[in-house]
């Protein structure tokens, strides 16, 4: 049998269900490939996953980046983990910087958006998951753009944001990052608005990365992008994912904002491990925008 796809909502995600995605057929996998073009984000239920099958199926999408996290661990630097235990499997402290560091992603942000060749996919994990709180929330870029008025989109098209890793963390705490990190992650430059290659859909392209616009003034510039953040993140264009253990998400960072939400970590254990699907490109090159 196929899988069965059941789409969430009317602008984005769609359950998969009926199948191991450890063990997919070409056909198979080209339907999930599709709906993943078509519905942004996937949620594959009951997946009895380890780091290995987690980046063999992750590669079947294309080139798997190298990761950020304050708990490095899985395989290699292909599989980050976000975590509130300790190697001994006790709970850090909230106020422990490893878990002050990962407040960031409780803005809302795509990932990689601070590095040159932005991520096209982010596939997570839920090892541990808490019974109540820590839910995963989506907004469509694509959805929030087709809403928009001509004019907003003739004005926003042509723009180029600034994202800066730098920036996003210093919301946080200005500490956060060391001298090394700064000369490491130097700020990118990306389109505001990217073209689905395959589909050719157009989707706002902002996030807590974002530092401000090209020539315009900064204030100004942050003004704007916040706007579009509350846009795009309005209700009618969300999905709110609450965690079942062996829960698999993949979702388009090209299309979609996501952010994770707080959850009493005092108390319940948490375990993520996420692989990050490359981009085929740069948003941006030699000011001149790219598609993909």
């Amino acid at each position: 049998m196929p899988p069965i796809i059941t789409p969430f909502t009317g602008v984005l995600g769609a359950e998969v269900t009926g199948l191991d995605v450890a063990a997919l057929s070409d056909d198979d996998f080209a339907a999930i490939e599709a709906a993943f073009e078509d519905r942004s984000v996937l949620v594959f239920r009951d997946q009895d996953l380890d780091d290995a099958k987690q980046v063999a199926f992750s590669r079947r999408f294309g080139a798997l980046e190298t990761t950020i996290s304050s708990n490095p661990g899985g395989e290699g630097t292909n599989v980050a983990i976000f975590s509130n235990l300790d190697a001994d499997g006790t709970l850090i402290p909230p106020k422990d910087k490893r878990m002050v560091f990962n407040v960031g992603n409780q803005m809302w942000h795509t990932d990689s958006s601070f590095k040159p060749v932005p991520a096209k996919a982010s596939l997570l994990s839920g090892r541990m998951v808490p019974p109540e709180g820590g839910e995963t929330e989506f907004a469509s870029g694509r959805a929030a753009w087709a809403a928009l008025s001509a004019g907003e989109q003739a004005e926003y098209e042509p723009l180029i944001a600034v994202h800066d890793f730098l920036y996003s963390r210093g919301l946080i705490d200005k500490t956060l990052l060391t001298d090394k990190d700064r000369r490491e992650l130097p700020a990118v430059r990306q389109k505001l608005v990217r073209t689905n290659p395959v589909t050719g859909a157009r989707a706002l392209y902002v996030g807590a990365h974002a530092s401000h616009i090209e020539g315009r003034p900064v204030d100004e510039s942050r003004a704007l992008l916040r706007h579009l953040i509350d846009f795009v993140t309005q209700e009618r264009f969300r999905y709110v994912h609450r965690w079942r253990p062996g829960d698999l998400v993949m979702w388009d960072n090209r299309a979609c904002l996501h952010r994770g939400r707080p959850w009493d970590e005092r108390k319940y254990p948490r375990v993520m491990h996420r692989t990050t699907v490359a981009g085929a490109g740069p948003s941006v090159e030699d000011g001149k925008p790219l598609a993909a």
